[in-house]
């Protein structure tokens, strides 16, 4: 179980595989210097509801991998996570599509 810390003053859990999506995307996004919302359901036991936080690219972010490796990365699922990105609704989860041959494999070689 992955965490995304926001400014330092909230953090959610995400399993490591989906943490590693989201962060290409929130890459991605703040890299071309643009601003979104990304929502996400709440864990049940913190009271199953949502969240929805403002992502700029002045605002910190941390991403802490409990794993030790780095997961494969599903190329269509990431284009789906960039299509909500890219919506006036921001980026939403959304169920990774079935993996054919859209595996990209990330090395982290330090």
């Amino acid at each position: 179980m992955g965490k995304l810390t926001y400014n330092s003053t909230l953090s959610a859990d995400f399993d490591d595989r989906v943490l590693a999506h989201i962060q290409v995307v929130i890459g991605a996004k703040l890299r071309r210097g643009e601003c979104f919302y990304f929502t996400w359901r709440d864990d049940p036991q913190g009271g199953d509801g949502r969240s929805t936080i403002w992502l700029h690219p002045a605002i910190p972010l941390t991403y802490k991998y409990f794993g030790g490796r780095s997961p494969s990365l599903n190329r269509e699922w990431i284009e789906a996570l960039m299509l909500t990105a890219n919506s006036s609704g921001g980026l939403q989860l959304v169920p990774e599509p079935h993996r054919a041959t859209a595996v990209v494999t990330v090395r982290d070689d330090s």
